[in-house]
């Protein structure tokens, strides 16, 4: 890295403007990865100094998010255990899989993330209604089978978990814009508020990116100047995007998560198609 006022200024700002970026949504990857590679670092070296230096924002934000916290322990301990196990086997992936294996699918899965957040509303309405559909026709002889089935669902049931676990297998693996799955998972699978999913999200990416983090220092050499300089700038910005997070209108919000999926899809596909 080239050492430079300048240099460090753009890097502790792409850090601050990654870590806002990475609590309303996601993808500061996207950001502060460019950055890096113009300072002068390789990409591989970039890459793994990137995900040490990004680590403390996700947490920062989450952080940020604790009053929404009040009575989701079990649900934040089961999620973050999942995405601890998934973000392991994709950190052990990167180090033993060819890129070519997950690059081809990266932009499709988050492209359509970002398409389930934008559909959200119209799903929701659409699973509610099904589910009263089968309620009514299953009659009250399966009563006992639909509260403890209902008990599962309140912590999203098996199908969320495994998608929990698949995001924390392609974000231990690559990481941009994971996310937004997970956004896009929770709003579609938990009768919950986006503010509240939100502030989950930021939990499981903190647990995620620590695991390939530790394992990229433990492997691998790290770019240490630009990694403290992108972890003092992700713990400033990752508060000032939580609390600009629980202002916004959840259709905002959503919005915000849309687009931003949508240009992270975008450049992916550009990244790695082309």
């Amino acid at each position: 890295m080239t050492v430079s006022a300048l240099t460090v200024t753009l890097v502790l700002t792409s850090g601050v403007l990654a870590g806002i970026i990475n609590t309303i949504v996601g993808s500061g990857t996207l950001l502060t990865f460019p950055v890096l590679i113009a300072s002068g670092l390789p990409p591989v070296l970039a890459n793994m100094s990137n995900t040490v230096g990004l680590v403390a924002g996700n947490f920062s934000g989450a952080y940020g998010y604790r009053h929404e916290f009040k009575g989701r322990r079990h649900r934040i301990t089961l999620f973050g255990a999942v995405s601890l196990l998934g973000a392991v086997v994709g950190a052990l992936g990167l180090v033993v899989l060819p890129a070519a294996a997950f690059n081809a699918i990266v932009p499709a899965l988050v492209l359509v993330a970002s398409l389930m957040v934008m559909a959200q509303p119209w799903l929701k309405k659409r699973l509610a209604r099904s589910a009263r559909t089968v309620d009514r026709d299953g009659g009250e002889a399966h009563h006992g089978d639909r509260g403890k089935w209902r008990a599962v669902a309140a912590e999203g049931g098996p199908f969320l978990w495994a998608g929990i676990f698949g995001a924390g297998v392609y974000g231990g693996y690559f990481g941009a814009a994971a996310g937004v799955v997970l956004l896009a998972l929770f709003g579609l699978l938990l009768d919950e508020d986006i503010q509240s999913l939100n502030g989950i999200k930021n939990i499981c990416i903190g647990v995620i990116n620590a695991v390939a983090a530790l394992l990229f220092i433990l492997i691998a050499p790290i770019a240490w100047l630009p990694a403290l300089l992108l972890t003092a700038g992700s713990l400033l910005g990752g508060q000032i995007g939580a609390r600009l997070a629980r202002r916004m209108p959840p259709t905002v919000l959503r919005a915000c998560v849309v687009v931003i999926g949508l240009t992270a899809a975008t450049v992916l596909i550009v990244r790695y198609w082309t």
